[in-house]
């Protein structure tokens, strides 16, 4: 396992969407940077990101405004 988000909703409740995993937390963080907006338009609300299967840090909010 490596680094990877964990999809929800507001509520905290697991969002299935394809989310890759990354060899770095760095590589992760880009990722999200540059997808968030997708991932926004998916219905995901927010995200945690897991070095396997430890919590690192969130949920972080993908709302914006």
């Amino acid at each position: 396992m490596g680094w990877t988000w964990r999809a929800e909703t507001a509520d905290g409740m697991p969002v299935a969407y394809d989310i890759p995993e990354f060899s770095a937390q760095g590589d992760a963080e880009t990722w999200l940077g540059e997808q968030w907006h997708d991932l926004a338009d998916a219905g995901i609300d927010q995200v945690v990101l897991l070095d396997d299967a430890r919590e690192v840090y969130g949920p972080m909010s993908l709302e914006t405004g």
